[in-house]
């Protein structure tokens, strides 16, 4: 930048300097040739006072020309000296000697208006640089102020462009957290709140009820036979059920008062309702989900099973009410599917203590809690015990709870395989120790559970081996319900402990899912009567007595009575020709050592 200043001030010095020179050239060309011309006229009077006034006159001129000429030093120099520097020589060398001062004062004054021209020169090329420096920074100043205004446009308009950018980065921020917020808030499917969002808008409300000392009601929708229709026609049938539900339930609520709870279980908040509200409405939402559904050229018809919980009678947080209206809704399902039930505290109490009982099932067996009950099965034609059913006893604390009660909770809480296992060792040890008659067999009930369970039949292999129990005599007592949850497995399973040689019974033979197809593809050797017939001496229970006996045996299987109470039971399934009795009449369920005393004392 200082090169070019410097550059830009020798032009303008240059140009300067010139048009002053061209300005003055013609003067000092005058002046030189007056100056030159006066020279002769210098001489032609030798008078003193006219010497004096001449070299006054050529002085005062060769001054103002010290000036007016200064910009040029060499024309300073040619002029001072041609008008000056003759003319004392002259004077110096008159021979007469009278104009000798004059000429060494003419020369002396030469050399001082030749040093002042100098000065003159000096300060006059100063001056010019300091103008052409001026200029040069003015016009570096409006060449500066114009980028600058140029940067300013430019800035203003990388403002402009950063402020719609920050206008759309805003307003994309705003829709990305407003998606976020759907996601995290919202179900996909169904487009109702999800868990964590009905749990936020529950919350809040509940906040607003208690400030204002109302009451709300929760209720819990699961749907019946939901399951059945994702198993048997997929899951995307399953999408469209579940968001047509979803529409429907809409109907019933406000907006954000219904959410999907997860899979097929729904939330809902009733405000300002009370239990015959609450009820109502439930009604009215199970009537809509009743309604068939066509998807995909399906009709589908589904029930739900709903529970109820009040605010601020069950609870009086989110967590809490949702928790109490789904065991209330758990509790009708296992009752009555289809049903709508309201929370109280009695309820509370049966599922505290089954939640208790679970917990204490699960170390019964380390802490040595279970026993193993025997009963007889009698032979009609010999009157003597063929075989003993092995029955699981719990004593709690004292407290011997029934196995209506903690068979299911030990199914329910996944303990039935590991239960069942120990039953089946226990069992199978306590005949290896017995000495009745040879070929004693024992039936041990196997469980839904057990019998899908992977390791089970590595578990019968294992038992067998260690107690060196034939598996003849193993009879294996499995429900006939096992064969509604998944026939082609069930038969599987069957079939591999067939052909290990163990027994197979049927046990509540009639009660429910009894066919001629099950029993021609499922092996068994034994058909056990359930004991509401026995006890049922009605001519409807005989006639499917006689029915149970004859498909037995049509496909070669023996029939064994539970149930017998008194001697007519005895003697009239005797007579309708049951082979095998069970029953108090007979003996009493007891554990290993009374069994080896009844056994001692009767046979």
């Amino acid at each position: 930048m200082n090169k070019q200043h410097d550059n830009i001030s020798r032009v303008e010095i240059e140009r300067d300097t010139t048009d002053m020179l061209l300005g003055n050239s013609f003067v000092g060309l005058l002046m030189t040739i007056f100056a030159f011309s006066g020279l002769v006229f210098f001489f032609e009077n030798d008078q003193p006072s006219v010497f004096t006034h001449k070299l006054q006159v050529w002085v005062a001129m060769a001054g103002g020309a010290g000036t007016v000429l200064s910009p040029d030093k060499k024309l300073v120099g040619y002029y001072s000296t041609a008008l000056l520097v003759p003319m004392s020589l002259c004077a110096i060398t008159d021979e007469e000697g009278e104009f000798f001062i004059l000429g060494v004062l003419g020369l002396v004054f030469w050399f001082g208006i030749f040093m002042s021209a100098f000065r003159y020169h000096k300060f006059f090329i100063g001056t010019l640089h300091l103008k052409a420096r001026n200029n040069s920074l003015v016009e570096q100043m409006k060449i500066e102020r114009s980028e600058t205004e140029k940067v300013n446009q430019l800035l203003i308009a990388s403002n402009e462009k950063l402020d719609a950018s920050n206008a759309t980065l805003e307003a994309e921020v705003e829709r990305r957290t407003a998606d976020l917020y759907r996601l995290s808030n919202r179900d996909p499917l169904t487009n109702l709140l999800n868990r964590n969002g009905f749990l936020k808008y529950l919350n809040n409300l509940l906040d607003t009820t208690r400030a204002l000392d109302n009451s709300l009601a929760l209720l819990f929708i699961d749907l019946d036979g939901f399951k059945q229709v994702n198993d048997s026609l997929g899951h995307k049938i399953g999408d469209i059920v579940l968001a047509e539900i979803a529409d429907r339930l809409r109907n019933y609520t406000e907006e954000n008062h219904l959410g999907r709870w997860g899979g097929d279980e729904f939330v809902a908040v009733i405000p300002y309702a009370n239990v015959d509200t609450a009820k109502a409405v439930a009604h009215a939402m199970r009537s809509g989900v009743t309604i068939p559904i066509i998807a995909n050229d399906n009709q589908i018809t589904l029930d739900a099973t709903i529970g109820i919980a009040m605010f601020p009678e069950h609870g009086e947080t989110a967590v809490d009410l949702i928790q109490q209206a789904d065991l209330t809704m758990y509790d009708q399902k296992r009752e009555q599917r289809g049903s709508i039930g309201v929370f109280s505290q009695a309820l509370h109490q049966e599922i505290k203590r089954e939640q208790q009982l679970c917990e204490r099932l699960r170390c019964a067996i380390d802490n040595g809690e279970f026993t193993v009950f025997y009963q007889p099965i009698i032979d009609v034609t010999s009157n003597t015990p063929s075989s003993v059913e092995a029955l699981l006893r719990w004593k709690c604390d004292d407290e011997s709870i029934s196995p209506a009660v903690f068979i299911p909770l030990a199914e329910r809480s996944g303990l039935m395989p590991e239960i069942g296992a120990w039953v089946l060792n226990r069992a199978l040890i306590d005949l290896s120790h017995w000495h009745f008659r040879q070929g004693l067999a024992i039936s041990v009930n196997v469980s839904v559970s057990q019998l899908l369970d992977d390791s089970f039949l590595k578990t019968v292999d294992n038992a067998l081996k260690t107690t060196q129990i034939s598996p003849a005599r193993l009879h294996l007592k499995i429900t006939e319900s096992v064969f509604a949850i998944d026939k082609e497995v069930v038969s599987v399973k069957v079939n591999e402990l067939v052909a290990r040689g163990i027994k197979v019974s049927i046990d509540d033979f009639g009660t429910g899912y009894s066919s001629l197809s099950r029993l021609q593809s499922m092996p068994c050797d034994f058909i056990k009567i359930d004991r509401s017939f026995v006890q049922n001496s009605s001519e409807e229970s005989d006639t499917i007595i006689r029915a149970t006996l004859l498909m037995a045996k049509e496909f070669n299987c023996k029939t064994i009575a539970e149930g017998i109470e008194t001697e007519e039971q005895k003697l009239h399934l005797a007579q309708l020709g049951t082979d095998y009795l069970q029953g108090f009449y007979f003996a009493k369920p007891m554990n290993a050592s009374d069994l080896i005393s009844w056994y001692n004392e009767n046979y």
